[in-house]
Order: structure tokens, then sequence, then C-alpha cells
């Protein structure tokens, strides 16, 4: 167990630090901005009006994206559904609606594998607190909202696995801010909720962490002055390298 220290707040007897991935060690806001762009001109050609709504709905406005809107922090099932539901504004039936979404959403990705490897870049500091944390002896994992597949792809690409013993995502089922999803994920690294400690760029990680009875929150806006979003979170940091290690060592509970 180790003492983990954010700007004044001090957390005592973490044996695991559970990260979200996108706006939080993923600088993603480009890869974002450009799969909803794609995915708002593909299904505008089919359902023509439907683009100007779904960009409204995936919070993007010209090169800006929104960090808590749909596309941000959503799973991709919670966007297909969204999608689906601009095409069935249109008269359509449930079933055809989430079907020219899925094949809008497919379509999408498939043009972005053509550009070749769009994992986004690691946040400066990553790297390195990682590798802190980890010869401390902390457990370290990501629960995205992003897919399982895109987890393990972003731990692969940025050489994270030394460091990451768990990649997990949103397939099917609950969504965060269910506290299920750290329930479980704490499960999978071998500790109890109350030992791990959330951080993340959303309010749905905040509320999902203490609704599981985590032992702390961090909330982290990349180099903002304001956060209130993340107003809920035990401590709140603008970069990673403001998240550090306190002096003292606890015996592990699981030694």
């Amino acid at each position: 167990m180790a003492e983990i220290r954010c700007g004044e707040i001090t957390f005592s007897g973490i044996e695991a630090v559970i990260f979200d991935k996108d706006g939080t060690l993923a600088d993603s806001q480009e890869f974002l901005r450009l799969l909803g762009q794609r995915r708002a001109r593909l299904l505008d050609a089919r359902i023509p009006g439907t683009a100007d709504s779904m960009l409204l709905a995936y919070g993007l406005e010209g090169d800006r994206l929104d960090p808590n809107s749909l596309l941000a922090v959503g799973s991709r099932h919670e966007n297909l559904i969204a999608a689906a539901g601009y095409v069935a504004e249109t008269g359509r039936g449930w079933w055809e609606s989430l079907q020219i979404a899925t094949e809008a959403f497919a379509e999408a990705d498939s043009l972005l594998q053509t550009l070749g490897d769009t994992t986004p870049p690691l946040f400066p500091g990553t790297r390195e607190l990682l590798a802190r944390l980890h010869d401390r002896g902390l457990t370290l994992g990501i629960l995205s909202a992003d897919t399982t597949a895109r987890v393990e792809q972003f731990v692969r690409n940025r050489d994270l696995a030394p460091y990451i013993r768990l990649e997990m995502g949103v397939d099917r089922g609950p969504s965060k801010p269910d506290p299920s999803l750290f329930a479980v994920a704490c499960e999978r690294l071998g500790v109890r909720p109350e030992q791990a400690l959330m951080v993340g760029d959303s309010p749905l990680d905040i509320q999902m962490a203490r609704d599981a009875g985590a032992a702390g929150t961090i909330g982290i806006a990349w180099n903002a002055v304001t956060a209130p979003h993340l107003a809920d979170a035990d401590a709140k940091a603008t970069r990673l390298d403001e998240i550090m290690l306190g002096d003292r060592d606890y015996p592990s509970a699981n030694a």
C-alpha cells in the first residue's frame, strides 16, 4: 500500500490506481473530433438533415469538442443509440434506424483505419507517472467508456503493457457511471474498492467511483483554469505530474 498526494489532499493505504483513458491518459480530442465528423457525414449521406443534430449532440463545434459531451464520455453503444434515434425521428422503424446507424459507424471505422495508426498520443508525463506508481508496487488499470479492443490497442501501441494490468472497456451492458464497472475492475485487479483510487476527466468517472466506495477520486482537467464539472472530485489536477507519491508506505493487506 502507498500514500498518494494531489494538491493538499492525501490518499492513504492505496493498493491500486484506475485511470480513465480518453482525456486522462490519452490526448484523444483530435481523433474523437474526426470520428464524430465522419459518422455524422456518413449518416447524413444516407439520411439528409441528420448531421447537424448529431454534431450538436456530440458536442462538436468547429474544431472544438465539449469534454462533457456524448462523444467525449459516452460509450460506443450509447453513441450508436443516439445516432439511431435521429434516424428514427425521420419516421423509420427502430430496427431500420439501428441498422443504418450501425452501417455508418462501421464505414467510419473503416475509413479511419485507412489513415494508419489512429491511436491518440499520450498526454505529457503519462508514462513517467505510470512508471513511478508501478515501481512503488501499485497495481494499475484502465477503465474506459471506449471499447475493450481499443483500450487494448491503446496500451499496445503506446507501449504501456509493462505498467497496466487491467485493460477494460465498455462493450455491452452497463456504462459509466454504473458503480458495478468499478467494482468489476477492482475484482480483476485483486483489490477492494476502498483500496483503489480513480483518476478521470469526467463527472461520470467521479460518480462511478464514489458510488462504488472507492478510496478517493482525482479529477483531471488538462491545463484548465476552472473545472466546475469536476466539483465532486476529492482532488483536482491540471496535469498528471501533480499526482505524487507520498513518503509513507503501508504493509500490504495481501502480503
